[in-house]
């Protein structure tokens, strides 16, 4: 609303208003004369300032009084620097003369009640609510931005409720440090004049987006949000301070929803007389990769994993992590874990919360995140969606890379990786699409959309993942690889290993190596999903900014599985958890050459130069007969980033 009123006055009438600091009242001069004027004097109360505008000649300021020749574009401006210490102290006189210049023909006055009115918020960002900063009503990212943030308070304090975001109502006042602070300061005389209301209000989109509680002395209560745009309070007396704390309702799933605007008016006689307006913008939710430092690993026991375990918690151990085992009695038998959640965290200045995304395949592990990751300060996105669901859906098909920059701009935070199908086939598989709305909204990890409906599951982390690095980018991109498991067993075969068995000791039949490059249509096959990965790989570049040299090929086969789909032919290393510098490998049962297995070798000799650890862990009947392997089985929270996400130049 624009800082400028206009007010009608009359002749041989006092007009009283309310004046709002910081604004402008226009008054015409010419329309209210009497008639056969020549000019006009104007006085006024100390405090009470003014100007005299018109066409000819612009605009003076005029104190004290001086004579003013009455022309019809004449117009008084008025404007107050204090606040009124009594109802209607401030005064304006406008004095109208005929020929006589010294017998006033008439004269018209107004009274003013000057009083401020702020609406604020940390719009700085510095977890205090400043008053009235005048960047209160835009957002503006980077170091040298502004702008207030809006955490979505999907966190529950009690053990006996919902998440808080999902009723009108505070069960704790330790929720409150969840919301965002607001406040309106008001200052003005003791006795206000009458009919004068103070209205907060949004838009009915908004509404759907956000709640404001207002606190009284013994009551916080939902004043705003939800069905109600409107929340009116009285202005009967000039010094106010009232507080409100606002909560984000829900994820916004489009980048043109992530901003909520409050208005502040003073209103009367059901007209805004003056109005103020704030603005805060949704606190994205935010990945970890695998580069961040752990901090916590889970993974499922049930009875077909009992040795996969024992060899799981060695290694987790070995990296210095806690391990959080969920029982069989709790998982119902599902044993992906990657599945079914994603780890991630919301920031503001005021406060940090660790925010668990539960996917939509609803299995097994449906309940897990509710009853054992839901709390205080540890809140959930529960995503759902009316189309129908499929492989993609999991998050074993949701990675981030580590942060990079790509031709000169920055993704501090990295970007998200999804897989779908081809453009071309627009009726293959491919994650839901509320689940793709809700990451391509959060702004601040652009995703990146992969081709993996060539899997038999179909999830992304089967063919690549991120390693850090002490060089270069500060990690590198694995990629499973058909073309470099053919030439290893080529060069096996010609160095005179082609009887070497694959599969001893894996509970299944052991295959000679002559035999699997015989196995022309297999070979063939793997061709074709080399293309694919290649595919990938040429997205991967470009949107990453990677050169060959920050990627690693990785010995890989896949099996089909149908006509149109594959699946890995022996445990998949490139389905690895990353503690650290420790990795936990699927392992391969490789050829034994010399003693130690060739597969195996190839990797250690790729990673360990790297400064990494790794160790291969044994899930081949556990989670690669299931297709999956230790990625896919287990789950891992990760440090947040340091770099907080509005400080980032988009």
């Amino acid at each position: 609303m624009s800082n400028q009123r206009i007010v009608h006055l009359e002749c041989g009438k006092s007009t009283q208003v309310l004046y709002v600091l910081g604004t402008v009242i226009n008054i015409d001069i010419y329309k209210p004369s009497p008639p056969g004027c020549r000019s006009f004097e104007v006085t006024t109360s100390p405090g009470v300032n003014y100007s005299i505008s018109d066409k000819q000649n612009g605009s003076v300021v005029t104190h004290p009084a001086i004579r003013w020749a009455l022309i019809k574009d004449s117009l008084l401006r008025v404007t107050v620097g204090q606040v009124s210490s009594a109802a209607n102290d401030g005064k304006v006189k406008v004095t109208f003369y005929g020929d006589d210049l010294d017998k006033p023909v008439d004269k018209m006055t107004l009274e003013l009640t000057a009083v401020y009115v702020s609406l604020d918020v940390d719009a700085d960002r510095d977890g205090i609510v400043e008053e009235n900063n005048p960047n209160k009503s835009s957002w503006m990212w980077g170091p040298e931005g502004h702008g207030a943030i809006l955490l979505v308070n999907c966190d529950k304090e009690l053990l006996t409720t919902q998440s808080d975001n999902m009723d009108d109502k505070v069960y704790s006042f330790a929720d409150l440090a969840d919301m965002s602070r607001m406040i309106i300061r008001t200052e003005g005389p003791k006795l206000m004049p009458a009919g004068y209301t103070l209205n907060l209000h949004i838009s009915p989109s908004d509404k759907k987006k956000v709640q404001l509680f207002r606190h009284e002395i013994s009551s916080v209560t939902s004043v705003l949000g939800r069905t109600k745009e409107l929340t009116a309070m009285d202005f009967t007396k000039g010094h106010n301070k009232i507080i409100f704390s606002a909560e984000g309702l829900a994820f916004p799933h489009n980048k043109n929803a992530t901003l909520v605007t409050f208005n502040l008016s003073v209103v009367h006689q059901q007209l805004p007389i003056f109005t103020d307006q704030v603005v805060l913008h949704f606190a994205p939710w935010i990945m970890t990769p695998n580069t961040q430092a752990p901090e916590e690993v889970y993974v499922c026991s049930v009875l077909h994993n009992e040795k996969f375990l024992i060899e799981f918690k060695k290694f987790v151990t070995k990296a210095q992590c806690k391990l959080t085992i969920l029982p069989e009695s709790e998982n119902e038998n599902d044993i992906w874990m990657q599945d079914e959640i994603e780890f991630g965290y919301i920031d503001a200045p005021h406060k940090f919360m660790n925010i668990v995304m539960d996917s939509p395949r609803n299995r097994g592990l449906k309940n897990f995140a509710y009853k054992f990751l839901l709390g205080r300060d540890f809140g959930r996105i529960d995503l759902k969606s009316d189309g129908e669901i499929n492989s993609l859906d999991a998050f074993g098909n949701l990675e981030v890379s580590p942060p990079v920059t790509v031709n000169g701009k920055e993704y501090p935070f990295g970007r998200i990786v999804i897989g779908s199908h081809l453009p071309i086939h627009p009726k293959g598989r491919k994650m839901v699409k509320d689940t793709q709305d809700l990451l391509m909204a959060q702004s601040v990890q652009s995703p990146i959309i992969l081709y993996s409906d060539w899997l038999y599951v179909g999830h992304v982390d089967e063919f690549m993942t991120f390693v850090p690095a002490p060089d270069r980018k500060g990690f590198r991109l694995l990629l499973a690889s058909p073309l470099s498991f053919y030439s290893l067993f080529k060069r096996l075969q010609k160095e005179g290993h082609g009887e070497a068995m694959m599969f001893d000791n894996a509970f299944c039949d052991p295959i000679k190596i002559t035999d699997i490059l015989k196995n022309q249509a297999l070979h063939e096959r793997n061709t074709h999903v080399q293309h694919c990965i290649d595919w990938n790989r040429d997205i991967l570049k470009v949107e990453l900014g990677l050169d060959e040299a920050d990627i690693i090929d990785i010995p890989t086969l896949f099996k089909p599985t149908d006509e149109t789909h594959v699946a890995a032919y022996f445990p998949d290393m490139v389905n690895m958890i990353v503690l650290g510098k420790y990795l936990g490998i699927p392992k391969p049962f490789g050829p034994l050459i010399n003693g130690e297995c060739a597969l195996e070798a190839v990797v250690r000799s790729a990673l360990e130069p790297l400064g990494l650890d790794c160790t291969f862990v044994n899930d081949f009947t556990s989670y690669h007969k299931r297709h999956g392997e230790v990625h896919c089985g287990s789950n891992v929270r990760r440090k947040p980033f340091t770099l907080k996400w509005w400080n980032m130049e988009i």
